[in-house]
């Protein structure tokens, strides 16, 4: 029981922090709607994917959910620095929680923050960019979109519980988050690219989770819904294991 409170705790004030800044919300949903309206016109302009029987815009638009997740996620490990610096981390750490517990508080905290910004996105795909959702596609794509939040929230967490300064972090955060981006296949079909580069693209997890909300939005596969579910459950369980790892070697 104390175990279950002190995980309710660290997730309540995770999401108290998160509706007491409603800037973050703003934030995250005007980056997706940049990269949809500006991006996804401007290329969609001069760009065909006539082969997949979609504008580009709508095209984008499961890479760009994706990358809302990636990029909110992963920058969520910076909280663990600034928990550092005003000493709540080391009050929750002397208390007599199990440091796998504090893990799983935060993740299940970040978590929630992104599933509120992604639920946002969600609808204003069904209203302008002409996303179809049906109860089967709308169950999947929440499914991938928490396997999703879980993993990268973890790899967030690993990297701040092994950095002791925002600068630090946000350099090792850049070294990973753009290629996990931009060799996902998130703004462009993966089918047509050359073999060197399509082996990046096969082993980058994210593109997994690309591909399987593609399929469930606009019916269109690469890896097939299988093999993406498989590695996507697969790294949640890796990333989960790593950071609990992390944090249970983290010092103060």
């Amino acid at each position: 029981m104390r175990e279950l409170n002190g995980l309710y705790a660290l997730w309540y004030r995770e999401f108290k922090v998160f509706l007491r800044e409603p800037s973050r919300l703003v934030a995250s949903l005007v980056q997706p709607l940049m990269w949809l309206v500006i991006y996804g016109t401007g290329l969609g302009s001069i760009v065909s994917v006539s082969s997949t029987g979609t504008n580009y815009q709508t095209f984008i638009f499961p890479g760009i959910l994706a990358m809302t997740v990636l990029f909110g996620s992963l920058f969520f490990g910076l909280y663990i620095i600034m928990d550092k610096r005003v000493d709540f981390l080391k009050e929750v750490l002397v208390s007599p929680l199990n440091r796998s517990t504090i893990f799983f508080g935060k993740v299940l905290g970040g978590s929630t923050d992104g599933i509120i910004q992604v639920t946002m996105l969600l609808i204003l795909g069904a209203l302008f960019f002409g996303i179809h959702f049906t109860w089967y596609s709308l169950l999947l794509s929440v499914l991938v979109i928490i396997l999703m939040l879980v993993s990268i929230t973890s790899l967030g967490l690993t990297i701040g519980a092994s950095m002791s300064s925002p600068e630090g972090f946000g350099l090792i955060s850049s070294f990973v988050i753009f290629p996990l981006f931009f060799l996902s296949g998130a703004l462009f079909p993966v089918d047509k690219l050359p073999s060197w580069l399509h082996v990046f693209v096969s082993v980058n997890p994210i593109s997994y989770a690309v591909d399987a909300l593609r399929t469930v939005m606009l019916g269109i596969s690469g890896f097939g819904i299988l093999l993406d579910l498989t590695v996507l459950i697969a790294f949640a369980l890796a990333m989960v294991i790593i950071g609990t790892l992390a944090f249970r070697r983290m010092k103060i």
